[in-house]
């Protein structure tokens, strides 16, 4: 087949395609079909899970490290300055549907089902994996940056003058860890996939999620079967420790390169279909809506795009005299940044920051620029990068109501004092 099953949004087309030939439902129907999977999704046996002492994020917030989005926190950029590559456990960004559960990883199962494995098991009939079962086979790891997919929300308003729905993320809802698991593609292969097998549904263990009033169920968004083969990890470990409780304990995927909704936290079942899946987070959610997209929502989102951020305050204050270094990072769905060029004046010109440090594939590039200050004064300080592919950041994101996927050049304010 021509199509590249890895990428869900051409993925989108084959299972459109195999949906419409299987019911007479559209796919705008399929909206409102895709809550009332939820609730039937709800009624299904789970391990039991609590919320962590009645707060929506466990770990320590600390105002010099995090900006509080009622259950999400996210990341301040000046904390990564001289972090190394990784993002450390302590600052690294919380995206949480509803609060943080506390699982406990003796009693915890792992329970993969559906037509698309032998035998064709229930849920109830599931093949089940303990937390021993999976330190027990061959592990493997990666670096890689997971990111939400409204990374950078806030700039469509502050930039752009445009109105969007959403928690109102800066640019600090991304992070880079060393993460170690076993693949899920082995976990696969043990529990029976067969060549039937189209769609994965993971879920997580976090308690059902509420949209103006209707119940959406457990956070789950399908997996189209060559992308779960070819790359995604079941997590264990994160930056050489058990995952901690808000970064999914105790197993989560990471799926790399694509939107942060995919790497299911607290994941606690896999359903393995030979049907193309359906559920909120792909329908109602993820998508791209407004003028310009159908009124349904375009593809599924997939990959992140292409970003940078300086390692600054936001409005941040520097010294007007000498030269100050500039410290930053940029990433892209796509693969490895190929260069990045920063601006001192606001876009009127260009030059190449120098790159630092290792860069893997499914990373990020550290890089500095030596800003000879030009004295007091208000300046916009400003990075693009380019990656492997040839996309480079745009100077503009097109709109979307729920204010997905900004990528463009960010326009950093600084005061030289």
């Amino acid at each position: 087949m021509e199509d590249d099953l890895t990428d869900e949004a051409t993925y989108e087309r084959v299972r459109s395609r195999q949906w419409r030939e299987s019911t007479p439902l559209t796919r705008r129907g399929l909206l409102g079909a895709s809550a009332g999977a939820g609730l039937a999704m709800t009624a299904a046996p789970a391990p039991p899970a609590r919320a962590a002492v009645d707060r929506p994020i466990v770990k320590p917030l600390p105002p010099d490290l995090f900006v509080r989005h009622g259950t999400n926190a996210e990341m301040r950029w000046e904390a990564m300055r001289g972090q190394g590559h990784l993002t450390p456990t302590d600052r690294f960004f919380v995206r949480n549907h509803v609060a943080t559960p506390e699982i406990d990883a003796g009693t915890w199962r792992l329970r993969l089902w559906g037509g698309g494995l032998r035998g064709s098991p229930t849920l109830e009939e599931a093949v089940e994996f303990g937390y021993q079962d999976l330190l027990a086979m061959r592990a493997d790891t990666m670096t890689a940056f997971i990111e939400c997919t409204g990374n950078g929300r806030t700039f469509f308003t502050s930039q752009q003058g445009q109105q969007v729905t959403g928690t109102p993320w800066g640019p600090g809802a991304v992070g880079v860890a060393h993460w170690r698991g076993v693949r899920l593609s082995a976990v696969l292969e043990r529990a029976g996939l067969t060549p039937a097998a189209v769609d994965l549904m993971p879920r997580g263990l976090d308690a059902a999620y509420t949209d103006q009033g209707v119940d959406m169920g457990r956070v789950r968004r399908p997996l189209p079967v060559a992308k779960a083969l070819k790359d995604v990890l079941l997590a264990f470990e994160m930056n050489g420790r058990p995952l901690p409780p808000d970064h999914g304990h105790p197993v989560r995927l990471v799926v790399p390169h694509w939107v942060g909704i995919a790497s299911i936290k607290w994941v606690g079942d896999i359903e393995v279909a030979d049907r193309p899946l359906f559920s909120p987070w792909n329908t109602r959610y993820y998508r791209l809506f407004g003028p310009g997209h159908p009124p349904e929502g375009g593809a599924p989102l997939t990959r992140m795009g292409v970003k940078s951020a300086f390692e600054l305050p936001w409005n941040a204050r520097l010294p007007a005299d000498g030269v100050q270094v500039l410290h930053g990072r940029s990433w892209s769905g796509n693969g490895r940044i190929r260069h990045v060029e920063v601006s001192v004046d606001g876009g009127r010109t260009w030059s190449r920051a120098t790159p630092r440090g290792p860069h893997p594939s499914r990373s990020w590039l550290l890089w500095e620029y030596r800003w000879r200050c030009p004295g007091p004064g208000e300046y916009e300080l400003l990075a693009r990068a380019t990656d492997e592919t040839g996309t480079a950041q745009p100077d503009t994101t097109p709109y979307n109501t729920a204010g997905y996927l900004f990528d463009a050049v960010v326009r950093h304010p600084v005061t030289l004092v």
